[in-house]
């Protein structure tokens, strides 16, 4: 697996850190959960992880992780500014201990800056990208995307990439350094094209919900069928526009793609809600016309196309399928199959023992409380 070998040290979050460190974990990273004791275990994104519950609130438990990322390569931490600082596991104290070590900040404004200490989700760092502005229907207000930009794509994703670019020239330099990934200006960075075609013709014409990607155009929209369920037209170019046309049994020398979008919807609509999905699957599946069905999650792994790519990976005792590591590498793939989650504290033991601490050092770390061990079996 491509970075089998990396030892990662993940500090426990919400979102887009266990998803940084999920995609670390998939293919072939050894990633340490680090769990404060009694929280609640909401992390849904902790496959192949191991975890180790520290009490941060004692002197010793910061030792604890620090000694850990003494033979570390990651640290990733999602916290507020200077959090990390006043427990003494700052970026300049742990690269003095571990010069090759890859100091990873995610956080939501980054590390400075008037927003630097504000709280916030995703909702509020794609705001203030500007990228919220864009997303809506003509007339209504903007609208986010659940959080899949700033938290995922702008964060988790972004800060993965950095650590691995980090972990790659380590290899010239020998040397580790800081990843500041923020999801404010990942955000920003993920929607470069928007900002670089804004002149372009025919792509960004009016106001929100009035352009050819947001729903401004009839022939790039969602429609309802017969029985509540939707398709995806995506018919840009004419021959595909054609297709289209076809499909729907509507002639193509009565209508123009560049026709009133309005009326054009209108009657898309009226035809669509004649039939069901499956029988508008069936329809534009003979069709090269970008015309796909609206999967659900339940539906999306049983696709035939995604089940024949292995898009999607199975937990092999309860079959419950989950997408699987992308991209896909010909030579060191990611996980094959959904590994078991750690129930927090399950590997305090083999972590520490690994990182050099012998067993009476052990013993007396989970008498005092300074670290806790979880001894159930662990389960997803």
């Amino acid at each position: 697996m491509a970075l089998r070998g990396i030892r990662v040290v993940e500090m426990a979050g919400l979102a887009p850190a266990p998803f940084c460190g999920m995609i670390l974990s998939d293919f072939g990273a050894k990633v340490i959960r680090v769990d404060r004791p009694n929280a609640p275990h909401v992390d849904q994104l902790a496959r192949g992880k191991q975890s180790i519950v520290v009490n941060l609130k004692k002197a010793e438990g910061a030792k604890v992780v620090e000694r850990i990322c003494r033979s570390a390569d990651v640290l990733l931490e999602p916290y507020r500014p200077g959090v990390m600082e006043k427990l003494g596991l700052g970026p300049d104290t742990l690269l003095e201990e571990n010069p090759r070590l890859i100091y990873a900040r995610l956080s939501g404004f980054g590390q400075s800056g008037p927003l630097a200490s504000s709280a916030g989700h995703d909702i509020n760092y794609i705001a203030i990208s500007g990228l919220l502005s864009l997303l809506g229907r003509k007339g209504e207000r903007p609208y986010p995307p659940i959080n899949l930009l700033a938290d995922f794509a702008g964060g988790g994703l972004l800060c993965a990439l950095g650590i691995v670019m980090s972990l790659l020239e380590r290899q010239t330099s020998g040397r580790g350094q800081v990843v500041d990934a923020n999801m404010v200006h990942g955000s920003a960075y993920l929607g470069s094209w928007m900002w670089k075609s804004r002149d372009l013709p025919g792509v960004w014409q009016g106001d929100r919900g009035e352009n050819l990607l947001d729903g401004g155009a009839a022939f790039y929209d969602v429609y309802e069928t017969q029985d509540g369920k939707y398709m995806s037209v995506g018919a840009l170019e004419p021959q595909f526009f054609q297709g289209l046309l076809q499909g729907l049994n509507l002639d193509p020398t009565q209508i123009s793609q560049m026709n009133d979008q309005t009326e054009l919807r209108r009657r898309f609509q009226e035809i669509f809600k004649m039939r069901t999905k499956s029988e508008w699957t069936e329809i534009f599946s003979k069709l090269d016309a970008c015309v796909q069905p609206v999967l659900e999650l339940d539906e999306a792994p049983h696709h035939p196309h995604n089940w024949f790519s292995n898009n999607f990976i199975q937990d092999k005792d309860t079959g419950t399928p989950e997408p699987a590591p992308a991209p896909r590498l010909s030579r060191t793939p990611g996980v094959a199959e959904v590994l078991p989650q750690p129930l927090p504290g399950q590997d305090t033991v083999t972590v520490l023992k690994e990182s050099g601490l012998d067993k009476d050092e052990v013993s007396r770390l989970l008498k005092e409380g300074v670290v806790m061990e979880n001894k159930e079996k662990s389960k997803l």
